[in-house]
């Protein structure tokens, strides 16, 4: 009987599941889906409740078709920045509040402007951003003190559900750089920002690295499902669970991602922190650190375009013949749907199309919107430029990549050549591969990343095609300037 293993990628939208042979292969994948509230305009929360009842209801039909004893690991990858709120007695103290919420504009503020983003960046190595938790602890405890004062653990996400599965209250240093409670450099919690949010180290959760154990499947769970002794290991973020999928664990690695938000995910050996902070700097799960660069919205524009305004689910239809139209394209879209992070960092960015004549068809608009998230990552892509870092090459992960269109557009726009891993299911992947590790089915996550990922496409810059683009581009950058004046007065 081949050992298996448990990866779970906690979403936005949905958990993924994977269970996973010891030789890389991917015996089952099962998707449960929950729902996201919007209580106002620009916020967003999810019950935790309905994270773990998602994940039980998976993992019981995940297994179906092997027998339970050989699952000998599990691991996660999940949503970032979420603030999750338990009380003494582990009761749920309010819905958890997301990554995408846009309700701490004041608190972020306060940050940089108060506390001051040096302090910040020389504290954590980052900056305040509008989704990142700590402003969202000083939002509680400003505009729900009752709440915040019964907090006894704080959680992100899918540390949440580690918790109900095993007891132990950690978390891991890659999704915990994200809190703007970490010392990055330092590897451990700011006692420094713990007092501005007026949290006590005690409510922190127990830092580890994503590839080790943190505790063992509770027995009722175990015996629910007919398990044996399966080892929990601490998992990662998302964007960093997704690298390990991708096989991105060496110095100057980079991966981009096509998911709801955009990343570019840049792997560094030694820690260092950008000259204006416009890219985050964070844990790897491999031990190391990442520089990374974040938009808030990739996929789901797409998504957005085509579901809600077109009214098709037929995307491969839409985006047919205009590959010929590549760095011909005379529409803009600005992909600021929710706001921006990287790295303008303004919550107040919205969408916008530039360009339209009476001529303009409906696919220069189709093309416009994967053009648009295209630009937007490559302005993260210049900021690691700008810093001396050499990015010629990418791995492309995320739902998005599955356009061989977009990757074109991706490619051609970033001037980069697109790499497609074999294994395309990300953060869930890289979750699998770290319960290997903690397991000690491989001593490292760089020798297990060697064994299991390997490349099925390439696709290489057309030189003529990212020379359009580059004059493309450069009409792109000045118009964030020339609307930022306005976004506030919408």
């Amino acid at each position: 009987m081949m050992d298996t293993f448990i990866g779970i990628d906690l979403g936005t939208s949905a958990v993924k599941l994977l269970l996973v042979g010891a030789d890389g292969g991917i015996l089952n994948s099962i998707t449960k889906t929950y729902s996201v509230s919007y209580p106002q305009s620009g916020w967003s929360e999810q019950n935790p409740e309905d994270w773990l009842n998602a994940v039980e209801r998976g993992i019981e039909e995940l297994i179906s078709a092997v027998d339970p004893k050989s699952v000998k690991g599990i691991s996660f990858g999940g949503q970032m920045h979420g603030l999750g709120v338990l009380d003494r007695d582990d009761n749920v103290i309010r819905p958890c509040i997301l990554w995408n919420d846009g309700r701490t504009e004041k608190q972020t503020a306060y940050l940089n402007e108060v506390i001051g983003r040096r302090n910040l960046s020389e504290h954590t190595a980052n900056i305040a951003f509008a989704g990142f938790t700590a402003p969202k602890i000083l939002w509680l405890k400003e505009n729900e003190p009752q709440n915040f004062a019964r907090i006894s653990k704080i959680m992100l996400p899918k540390d949440y559900i580690a918790y109900k599965l095993t007891g132990s209250f950690c978390t891991d240093y890659s999704d915990a750089s994200g809190t703007l409670l970490l010392d990055v450099k330092n590897g451990d919690w700011s006692a420094y920002m713990c007092d501005i949010c007026g949290v006590k180290r005690e409510q922190l959760p127990k830092l580890k690295q994503s590839f080790e154990r943190t505790g063992y499947l509770k027995n009722q769970y175990a015996r629910q499902w007919g398990m044996g002794r399966v080892t929990i290991a601490a998992g990662a973020g998302d964007n960093a669970a997704a690298a390990i999928g991708t096989g991105n664990v060496n110095d100057g690695d980079c991966t981009i991602s096509l998911g709801t938000s955009g990343t570019v995910f840049i792997s560094q050996d030694n820690f260092s922190v950008n000259e204006h902070n416009a890219l985050h700097s964070f844990c790897h799960a491999n031990g190391r650190y990442h520089l990374m660069g974040c938009i808030l919205s990739a996929a789901s524009c797409n998504s957005w375009w085509m579901e809600s305004i077109l009214k098709t689910n037929d995307f491969a239809a839409e985006q047919q013949g205009l590959q010929a139209k590549l760095g011909k394209n005379d529409i803009y879209f600005l992909p600021y749907l929710m706001g921006e992070r990287s790295p303008h960092n303004d919550v107040n960015a919205r969408g916008a199309f530039i360009g339209m004549r009476p001529d303009t068809a409906r696919g220069d608009m189709t093309l416009a919107v994967l053009e648009g998230v295209a630009f937007a990552l490559r302005d993260c892509i210049e900021v690691a430029r700008a810093n001396g870092l050499n990015i010629n090459k990418a791995k492309l992960c995320g739902g998005g990549a599955r356009s061989v269109l977009w990757r074109q557009i991706i490619a051609n726009v970033c001037n980069v050549e697109v790499e497609i891993p074999l294994a395309e299911e990300g953060p869930a992947y890289g979750g699998a591969m770290l319960a290997m590790v903690a397991c000690g089915a491989y001593k490292t996550v760089e020798e297990a990343a060697s064994a299991l990922i390997s490349i099925k496409s390439a696709i290489k810059p057309d030189a003529q095609i990212a020379a359009d683009y580059q004059k493309r581009y450069e009409v792109f950058t000045g118009l964030y300037p020339a609307l930022k004046d306005v976004y506030p007065k919408i």
